[in-house]
């Protein structure tokens, strides 16, 4: 029985500057590749892990924002690939919101691998608020704004 790589062993707040925030997750074998390597795929589960932890901390954990039928979809992502990892290596991803659009988020992530601080992936995601029935960007909610910027301080851009 392998251990799933989606399991959030650990929660913290970071001291990675700009990052203020992590979640750790440990490499299952079925993330791997025949060359024993984590499959290039598996880095976006991960990613997503530590953006609903960090969600979570920031009581921002709910998919509806604002109004019923608001929600953010992902309309990008970008990563790229510094390190391997390998199977039962514990990751540490660090997050946060870099930009707050008028009715986008920018979230940059950074995974680690926690023995020694190795950078394996660095990436980022733009989500798009947006009215599921009409199918058209909404602006972000005040609410969002304050939380994110209350949180990250300086380090985002509003």
């Amino acid at each position: 029985m392998t251990r799933s790589s989606t399991s959030c062993s650990a929660i913290a707040v970071s001291n990675r500057p700009p990052f203020k925030f992590s979640a750790r997750t440990r490499v299952g074998f079925s993330d791997t590749d025949a060359q024993g390597i984590v499959y290039y795929g598996r880095y976006f589960p991960y990613i997503d892990l530590a953006r609903v932890e960090y969600h979570r901390k920031l009581g921002l954990l709910g998919m509806e924002v604002g109004e019923p039928g608001v929600e953010f979809v992902m309309r990008a992502c970008t990563i790229e690939y510094h390190a391997p990892a390998v199977f039962d290596d514990e990751l540490e991803v660090f997050v946060r919101v870099a930009r707050v659009g008028r009715t986008s988020a920018t979230y940059e992530f950074e995974v680690v691998r926690a023995s020694d601080d190795l950078l394996m992936v660095t990436g980022t995601q733009t989500a798009v608020l947006v009215d599921l029935d009409e199918r058209k960007a909404c602006e972000i909610p005040a609410h969002f704004r304050e939380v994110v910027a209350g949180f990250e301080g300086d380090d985002v851009a509003l």
